[in-house]
């Protein structure tokens, strides 16, 4: 291109924002606002949802029709008053742009200026059956999401809402219309008077405005327009009202039986001009935002909101006309569209109730295209709650496409000097975490490997998890042992630097932990290297981690104690369960690392002794309780793994359902939030040891079964969806008590069958049955 042409279009740019960034799907579409916002979403501002409308004529039926539309934070787009599409809250959640001021923000300070990528995504729909020959009517409006968002200290904004659309139209006779957004829309403001996924959302259907503007010209987010490339969310499930009652107060209370992410929809129902219908969430204190509708007096209506969700198992409906029936209400459960690839039975009721909490919570935090911590309160995109939980939630969900996108946000995130990776991805201020976050970059990936069996994966987040190693490295102490200590005014920042997390009673030392994931890290570094071919690599990256792995065990053993502890950690923080001895899970990490020969005995009769100072209870926080039950079984203590699952009073899971939950929580103590997946990376326990299915190479190319039978558990079964097919075990204990397995192996992948005798043996794809002897 001749240097006189460049100069003419970046001053084209310069007099036209967004002219130049669209990809070049959109061609030369605009990005497009409403003349009454400014680039700059400001701290208090609460505007109506802005309405583009623009009318086309079509000489001809259609051959094919394509739509290509970004809309941030939200779109929904309708042609000739038909909604385009059944995804709800889209695009997807991404790093969309730079952020000035981030360093300035408590509690957490990260700066954007050096980070991998930025990402703006756009959903594609086929509209030739939605378009007809004469007038049609296309028409889009804009939610705020995550990109028009001021919210305290726990989201910052990127913009005030702005859309890019083109619609590619193709003709029988060869002919081609492209229609694109620009100035020429026109836009109102929407009966959406007000929209926030933290403030909730207000329907006034009197203020439709009949005045229409002509659009403004927006700048480009700076991020790259790409197809969205994670699931969308949409309405998975509607739920009746197990109940509806009149309170005292005049409130119709409706009672849906299990806490869920979405709205409710209303149906059927008559308001005077001015009156309004307000739907309240009694649940998680003040999280869940309003829910607004005022009505016109002109017809019957029926409404479900657009731009926002709120987190519910019971809702109260004020200034609902005459009597609220089953027929005018229902619950709409809005996750990522992900499937349910993985099936867990057994004989033991409580596992069974604790599994189907883990997965409602679990899909309760996909949203967006990221995992959540919690659904209603913070809505944070957390690396650390999603790295510890993403074995579990591989077994029992489809979320290849899901964990591919998420990974790409965490690596764009990324900060490419340092090796940095945030506490949350895209970066939410109020994430805080520590080294344990950091290091999803380094676990998801090779654990999708693992279950996926899809090597790009590795090969596309290869360079971030290096660097990020690289960044962990930069805190090695003298003695070969890890601390993060992320500082202001040479202060450390305590919520930048945490280790582990929500312990029942004690936290086990940060140093500790950090110099675990330390190794962890370099351990998978190097997997991930070996499986690359990159032998170098590979050989440089085991070395590290056996270097960290002898460090751990020179600075943490107390001889003088036969236990893992951290002399220079505050004694204030150890361990201090119901008894002398309970322990703060250290030795749960160590044995996950694996510890010397000599010291095994020592450290399995320390681990028995907390376990008995605690009454069989666990004694971990939301790390050490993902190794936990498999550690346990890994040293022949399947029965102190299967107590601790059991238990139904402080400590555990049990604890939690015998409390009335039906999802888990943050506090094993129920103190704060009640929607929060991260102690769900226990329950691959279930999975891989009760029922016994897990990958000895990837994509279950290679599968072993490992049936644990273990306390009052009579049979289980656990069913997966492999890159081969389907892969099955179901065991039973006869009466006589002999183990009966039946085992559904995938063509194309072999098996080994492992007894809890120890014995094994190796078995062909296809059906199996081995009875007792």
């Amino acid at each position: 291109m001749k240097t006189h042409t460049i100069i003419l279009l970046l001053c084209l740019h310069l007099l036209l924002p967004g002219a130049l960034a669209a990809a070049p799907v959109f061609g030369d579409a605009s990005w497009i606002g409403a003349p009454w916002d400014k680039e700059i979403f400001e701290e208090g501002s609460v505007l109506p949802a802005p309405e583009f409308c623009k009318e086309i004529i079509l000489d001809k039926v259609p051959k094919a029709a394509t739509l290509n539309i970004c809309g941030l934070g939200f779109f929904e787009f309708s042609i000739n008053g038909k909604k385009v599409g059944d995804q709800m809250l889209c695009p997807n959640e991404t790093s969309y742009s730079h952020r000035p001021g981030l360093l300035d923000l408590p509690p957490c300070k990260v700066d954007d200026t050096h980070w991998r990528a930025f990402r703006v995504q756009y959903c594609s729909f086929d509209v030739k059956k939605m378009l007809h020959r004469g007038k049609n009517s296309l028409c889009a409006i804009l939610g705020n999401g995550m990109y028009a968002i001021w919210c305290g200290r726990l989201v910052r904004p990127y913009g005030t809402p702005r859309m890019i659309c083109s619609l590619d139209i193709s003709y029988a006779d060869g002919s081609t219309q492209r229609i694109l957004s620009d100035s020429s829309w026109s836009v109102r403001r929407s009966p959406i008077v007000m929209n926030s996924l933290f403030e909730g959302e207000i329907y006034d259907a009197a203020s439709r405005d009949a005045t229409w503007e002509s659009a403004a010209l927006r700048n480009a987010p700076d991020g790259e327009l790409c197809p969205m490339d994670g699931p969308a969310d949409k309405v998975m499930r509607r739920i009746k009202p197990k109940s509806i009652k009149r309170t005292p107060e005049g409130l119709w209370e409706v009672d849906f039986g299990e806490y869920i992410t979405g709205w409710v929809r209303l149906g059927s129902f008559r308001l005077q001009k001015g009156d309004t219908l307000e739907v309240l969430h009694p649940v998680e204190g003040d999280w869940n935002g309003v829910y607004k509708y005022i009505g016109d007096g002109s017809r019957e209506d029926s409404y479900a909101p657009r731009f926002c969700w709120w987190t519910f198992d019971k809702v109260l409906v004020k200034g609902w006309p005459g009597r609220l029936r089953t027929r005018n209400i229902v619950a709409e459960v809005v996750h990522s569209d992900v499937e349910l690839t993985g099936r867990f039975k057994c004989s033991n009721k409580l596992f069974n109730s604790i599994n189907e909490a883990y997965i409602r919570t679990q899909t309760d935090n996909m949203h967006l295209g990221v995992a959540t911590d919690c659904p209603h309160r913070e809505k944070g995109p957390y690396t650390g709650d999603g790295q510890v939980s993403c074995v579990s939630a591989m077994h029992i969900l489809g979320l290849k496409a899901f964990y591919e996108k998420w990974l790409r946000d965490i690596s764009g995130c990324q900060d490419t000097i340092s090796g940095y990776v945030p506490n949350g991805a895209p970066w939410h201020p109020v994430c805080g975490g520590g080294t344990p976050w950091g290091a999803a970059m380094n676990i998801i990936p090779w654990e999708h490997y693992m279950h996926y069996g899809d090597i790009s994966v590795l090969r596309e987040n290869y360079p971030a998890m290096k660097d990020q190693l690289r960044f962990m490295q930069s805190w090695l102490l003298p003695d070969g042992t890890m601390e993060q200590r992320i500082s202001k005014d040479g202060e450390p920042l305590y919520w930048m630097n945490l280790g582990e997390w929500c312990p029942p009673y004690g936290l086990a030392s940060r140093r500790l932990v950090h110099t675990w994931y330390l190794w962890r890290c370099a351990d998978y570094t190097a997997r991930a290297a070996d499986a690359l071919g990159l032998a170098e690599d590979a050989g440089r990256y085991r070395a590290i981690a056996d270097e960290v792995a002898a460090a751990f065990h020179t600075a943490f053993y107390n001889p003088s104690t036969g236990s893992y502890e951290d002399s220079l950690w505050d004694p204030r923080s150890k361990g201090a369960g119901p008894a002398e001895g309970a322990g703060d899970g250290s030795n749960i990490f160590a044995l996950a690392m694996g510890v010397p020969a000599e010291r095994l005995p020592a450290i399995l009769d320390a681990v028995r002794r907390e376990l008995k100072a605690n009454d069989g209870h666990l004694n971990t926080g939301i790390f050490g309780t993902s190794i936990f039950f498999e550690t346990l079984c890994n040293y022949g203590m399947a029965e102190e793994a299967f107590q601790a699952m059991a238990k139904t009073d402080y400590p555990g899971y049990g604890y939690w359902l015998s409390q009335g939950a039906t999802t888990l929580w943050e506090f094993w103590d129920g103190s704060k939030s009640h929607n929060h997946p991260m102690m769900g990376g226990g329950l691959s326990w279930l999975y891989r040891r009760l029922a016994g299915i897990d990958a000895l190479e990837p994509g279950y190319k290679k599968i072993l079964f490992r049936p644990t039978p273990c306390g009052d558990v009579r049979w289980a079964s656990y069913s997966t969806i492999t890159p081969y097919g389907k892969a099955s075990i179901r065991w039973k204990k006869t009466s006589g008590g002999k183990l009966k397995v039946r085992l559904l192996v995938p063509q194309g992948c072999e098996a080994v069958l492992e007894l809890p005798d120890g014995t094994r043996r190796t078995i062909g794809a296809g059906r199996h049955c081995f009875n007792p002897a």
